[in-house]
């Protein structure tokens, strides 16, 4: 078992994911939660401001600081290994079952990673286009952003030794695809750093 102290500093934006509408909240996502308690937790850490659009997406946020939970970085974790399977002669080309492999051998920890806010909580705002056989739809996407610079700090414990080549590999892979909402784009990508 090794334990990977590592710091997190994003070179772009990071937006937010959580929807602001309770009630999709509570009704939907709330309810894929393992149980009552987390769901109450989750719910509550949203602290949904009826002033703000539904539509948009947020950070949960603890005494008024936003996180990420500790999910969002094995899921940043499994989506990088997907990519990088394709590459030839790289860790992730080389493991099989990566998402169980992830899943059981990956903890990133804690539960909440309080993001380090480098100025003022923002607003992105972004056209989203779909051809649908109604012809072509346009919608606005809204989210919180937080700004370039801002930072996290975080523990990332592996089972087995072969397992934090991954991992390093991985957050490597951040510097070109990013952390959050429209990472395609570019929005949420970082560098990172060990810092123990």
């Amino acid at each position: 078992m090794k334990t990977l102290k590592i710091k997190i500093t994003f070179t772009e934006e990071i937006l937010g994911t959580a929807s602001n509408n309770p009630d999709l909240f509570s009704d939907y996502i709330a309810s894929k939660a393992p149980d009552a308690k987390t769901t109450e937790e989750e719910i509550e850490d949203l602290g949904v401001d009826g002033k703000v659009e539904k539509s948009m997406t947020i950070f949960p946020k603890q005494d008024g600081v936003p996180f990420l939970y500790d999910y969002q970085i094995k899921g940043f974790l499994k989506d990088s290994c997907k990519a990088l399977r394709k590459v030839p002669g790289t860790v992730s080309s080389k493991v099989k079952a990566y998402k169980q492999e992830i899943d059981g051998l990956v903890f990133p920890k804690p539960r909440k990673i309080p993001i380090h806010v480098n100025g003022e909580i923002g607003i992105c705002e972004r056209p989203l286009r779909a051809s649908t056989p109604m012809g072509e739809r346009i919608a606005l996407s809204i989210s919180e952003s937080c700004p370039e610079g801002s930072w996290i700090e975080l523990e990332i414990v592996t089972l087995t030794d072969g397992m934090e080549d991954l991992v390093r590999e991985c957050l490597d892979y951040g510097a070109l695809r990013g952390i959050g909402q429209w990472r395609n784009s570019g929005k949420g990508r970082f560098v990172w750093e060990e810092t123990g």
